[in-house]
């Protein structure tokens, strides 16, 4: 007796491991599902923001930049398909095991169900009923043979019954079967193709490496060059951030060398609510790409040289407007010489810094909200790029937006 409760338990607490297990599995595929739509759709808007106008005539150094973030998001897209597709060979052997149990299972049943049919047929006359109860001894053994016959009817029935669930069970695991077989096949046609195209990417630049290695110190003062204006935007940028810190401080009579703003109560307010949003701000342009992210990493054209970059750097389709990503006061809106407009947005002691624009629809001073148009992204004629260069600062510190909106 205790070894058949023994195993009894036993048996429960595999079945519940089981569905647990098979619980896991499931929401790993979706995981793996949710994030491989979500490679697709950036690997759409990728080749439609950055290379679907190919007329315009782009250096080697952005064609560089822009085959490095697609080739990275491609190998991304293949091993979370090549995941997902063995992960749906686990299940496809789970279940193969599961129907071979379960055939064995219906096997056997169906032999004790067609003895049990066997022994009723035999005895199945009214008359060989009476006589069994007749031939009791005494009432109580006559009741435990009545007993005996309707747990033995119930029996037949819970055998028929059981049949019947496995039977469907095991239909429903065939059709899961073919299901999960054809998902894998699509799964792995995908993952041939997208390294074709992979190949193709990585061929192509090697090709503009090549070029770029043969005529590296005209590149490098390229890039060079290009730092130079970047870093005096931010000069200016930085600077300006610090006399609004000063002048708040002067304001409320505190020192001008204060590194945080003085906060009056509305603005702290305002900074308290900018917080408890972190990583749920909307985007500030509709649809965008980023193409840098925050801090330091190697440049896209000497791994040596590392670059750090203050903010990032998003792509965007030609006339895009850029949009404040939370409640606040336009600070400064500069404009600085050879440079596109540049606009700041307080938010307490917080500030998101909008960069690269061709149009302006706010004043300095203006009340925004979240997500209203302050102006239109500028757009490279020559080589058809836009592209927004985004920040967030806490006073005087910079900080990662990507920390800051929603999925960055």
């Amino acid at each position: 007796m205790r070894q058949t409760k023994a195993t009894y338990i036993i048996f429960i607490i595999c079945v519940f491991m089981g569905s647990v297990f098979a619980q896991a599995q499931s929401d790993k595929q979706k995981q793996l599902e949710a994030r491989r739509l979500q490679l697709k759709k950036e690997m759409e808007q990728l080749n439609s923001l950055l290379f679907a106008n190919k007329k315009k005539e782009k250096n080697v150094i952005t064609l560089v930049e822009d085959l490095n973030y697609k080739v990275s998001v491609r190998k991304n897209l293949i091993k979370v398909t090549n995941d997902q597709a063995n992960l749906l060979t686990r299940d496809i052997n789970n279940n193969q095991k599961q129907i071979s149990d379960l055939r064995d299972q219906l096997k056997e049943l169906k032999e004790q169900y067609a003895a049990m049919i066997v022994k009723s047929y035999k005895n199945k006359s009214q008359l060989s009923r009476v006589m069994f109860l007749m031939s009791s001894t005494n009432f109580k053994q006559a009741y435990k043979r009545l007993q005996y016959i309707k747990q033995y009817s119930d029996y037949q029935k819970q055998q028929g019954e059981e049949i019947k669930a496995k039977t469907a069970k095991l239909q429903k695991l065939n059709t899961e079967l073919l299901k999960q077989k054809e998902d894998k096949q699509k799964l792995v046609e995908e993952n041939r193709i997208a390294k074709r195209e992979l190949e193709a990417e990585l061929k192509e630049h090697e090709v503009l490496m090549a070029s770029i290695r043969s005529n590296m110190t005209k590149y490098n003062a390229q890039l060079k060059q290009k730092q130079k204006e970047s870093d005096r935007i931010d000069k200016e940028i930085d600077r300006l951030i610090k006399e609004a810190i000063a002048a708040s401080n002067k304001k409320a009579g505190k020192s001008k060398n204060s590194s945080a703003f003085a906060l009056t109560p509305e603005a702290k307010a305002l900074a308290a609510t900018f917080e408890a949003n972190k990583g749920k701000l909307p985007w500030p342009v509709v649809r965008g790409i980023v193409k840098m992210r925050f801090g330091k990493q190697p440049s896209a054209i000497d791994k040596t040289v590392t670059v750090n970059s203050k903010g990032v750097r998003i792509a965007t389709e030609k006339g895009a407007k850029v949009r404040a990503v939370f409640d606040g006061e336009v600070s400064q809106i500069i404009a600085i010489p050879n440079a596109n407009p540049v606009i700041i947005v307080r938010h307490g002691n917080y500030m998101t810094v909008y960069r690269n624009l061709s149009k302006i629809y706010v004043n300095k001073g203006d009340k925004v909200t979240a997500k209203q148009d302050l102006g239109e992204v500028f757009t490279n004629n020559s080589t058809g790029e836009t592209l927004l260069y985004f920040r967030v600062y806490k006073d005087a510190k910079l900080e990662n937006p990507a920390h800051w909106i929603n999925k960055l």
